[in-house]
């Protein structure tokens, strides 16, 4: 079996889980959208404590707020890289379970917006995309991505590069108005 060090800080929740193939070793979470960076670390210090050392890490890719995802997403690429192990990402929202299989899930993307994306038959076929809740229509919202699905996905999905949805914030002085 492999040993997945998995990481998603796509949410307001820094969540992170070490599995020997489907197996749970350990599985926590710390609460704080503007504490993945210490969280992250401190959740990872408490997985390796009494275990065995990861043979790839798994991370969430997003979609989610730009500076949460930056902190999970370079502290699971520099872990791999001092690690000499692989690194695979994974759309954060494919690791949300809902017990369903056609449905459509969201996260907060918080400025009054959603993160989604729609499934059928549990395979994403539309999303992930942002808009007001009220433009979408019958989904789920305030469930987590999951340890054990992302860890799943690492054997079909490999994303290279985050989900970012919007526009970033900063712009340089040149075009400001």
């Amino acid at each position: 079996m492999t040993i997945s060090l998995a990481i998603d800080t796509s949410t307001s929740r820094t969540i992170v889980g070490l599995l020997d193939g489907e197996k749970v070793l350990f599985e926590s979470f710390a609460i704080g959208a503007t504490d993945h960076g210490r969280a992250v670390s401190d959740l990872v210090s408490q997985a390796l404590l009494n275990n065995p050392a990861p043979e790839r890490v798994v991370v969430g890719m997003g979609p989610g707020p730009f500076t949460g995802l930056r902190v999970g997403i370079a502290f699971a690429r520099t872990f791999a890289l001092a690690c000499e192990i692989p690194v695979i990402g994974i759309c954060s929202l494919d690791a949300i379970d809902t017990g369903k299989s056609d449905y459509t899930v969201a996260i907060d993307a918080r400025r009054k917006e959603i993160y989604w994306a729609r499934y059928v038959g549990g395979e994403r076929v539309e999303g992930p995309s942002v808009n007001k809740p009220d433009e979408i229509k019958d989904f789920i919202i305030d469930l987590y991505p999951n340890v054990s699905s992302l860890v799943k996905l690492a054997d079909v999905q490999n994303e290279s590069e985050p989900f970012y949805l919007r526009r970033p914030d900063a712009v340089p002085t040149a075009e400001r108005k």
